[in-house]
């Protein structure tokens, strides 16, 4: 496509490590590019997604140093939420702004450049509203905020859409309430997948991503299933961690990011966001937009959440843009 960029070559970290975050949980992380390069952290998506090699080629490796890591209880973090016996009491919101923290502070970071989007979008803003004096500059893609009504958007309202795969849904926990919300849905696919049966708990992780896939189809033109083709037990952990954090509105007091985004004042602000984002509309990319005035955001027409050539054009200009800000 005319215009458009690709990636930066793969590379391959310099330094990894296990970093002991507390309550028996160890979070994996990596550097690559210039050890003294401008700091940056990549915040992955999901929750429970895990870092990809593939958010590594957004960063020009000369002048960036580059932290990625796994959240809790996915990735190569441990112990792992696949497994039925890890605890998720001390996997919420602010466990992991803390281990955020924890890292900036392991690996001598004084300020760093914040990247990510969907899910890693909430916790870049909680991580920025709580420590904006660690933040640099921003760069998200597909906005999210993780209010309660964007969580009843993506596990309800988008089904009058998709009605068949809603009924599909909602069909897979037959004690849910019919007139409750995206949020009591996703507690009732939470309580599935804490049951003591694999076979209970199976199921509720290939309805779950058989949901998710139908929201992404028209993007991916049903030819691949992010969520459902991912391997066995990345995928049960995602699915758990989803849940628990949907469930409970991410431990964040409604609309408290977008309330509290004047505490972003004087960060630089880039946000990308596709216009037929079907998980995540528009609508809170402006509203985040219009309280933070330090940022610029782009809305880029013919994408959805996933992005594509054109999302990726405009996170890699802003972030070569801030390669050499001096804060």
């Amino acid at each position: 496509m005319d215009g458009t960029r690709e990636p930066y070559p793969p590379i391959e970290p310099y330094a990894t490590g296990m970093l002991d975050v507390g309550d028996g949980h160890f979070v994996y992380w990596e550097v690559c590019g210039n050890p003294d390069g401008k700091p940056a952290v990549v915040v992955h998506g999901g929750p429970g997604s895990g870092c990809s090699e593939r958010a590594r080629r957004v960063f020009d490796p000369e002048r960036y140093r580059i932290v990625l890591f796994d959240q809790r209880g996915c990735g190569r973090s441990t112990p792992h939420a696949s497994d039925p016996a890890t605890d998720l009491r001390h996997n919420t919101t602010w466990h992991l702004v803390a281990d955020m923290e924890r890292l900036r502070e392991h690996l001598g970071v004084e300020r760093w450049l914040l990247y990510g989007g969907s899910w890693g979008s909430t916790l870049i803003l909680a991580y920025a509203e709580r420590h904006p004096e660690r933040v640099s500059e921003i760069v998200i893609s597909s906005v999210t905020t993780t209010r309660r009504s964007e969580i009843d958007w993506l596990y309800r309202g988008v089904g009058r859409f998709f009605p068949e795969q809603w009924e599909r849904f909602l069909a897979g926990v037959p004690d849910a309430p019919r007139d409750g919300d995206g949020v009591a849905l996703a507690g009732a696919y939470a309580r599935l997948l804490e049951h003591p049966d694999t076979a209970v708990r199976g199921k509720a992780t290939v309805d779950w991503c058989a949901w998710e896939d139908a929201v992404l189809s028209g993007e991916t033109g049903g030819a691949a299933n992010p969520y459902g083709d991912r391997p066995s037990a990345d995928r049960l952990a995602l699915v758990r961690i989803c849940a628990h954090y949907f469930s409970h509105g991410a431990w964040l007091e409604e609309g408290a990011l977008l309330r509290d985004a004047g505490r972003l004042a004087g960060i630089p602000g880039v946000l990308v966001h596709g216009r037929f984002d079907m998980g995540g509309p528009p609508d809170t990319a402006w509203e985040l937009a219009r309280a933070w005035p330090d940022a610029e955001l782009t809305i880029v027409e013919d994408a959805g959440h996933l992005g594509g050539a054109v999302t990726r054009t405009h996170v890699l200009n802003a972030l070569d843009r801030f390669a050499d800000r001096t804060p």
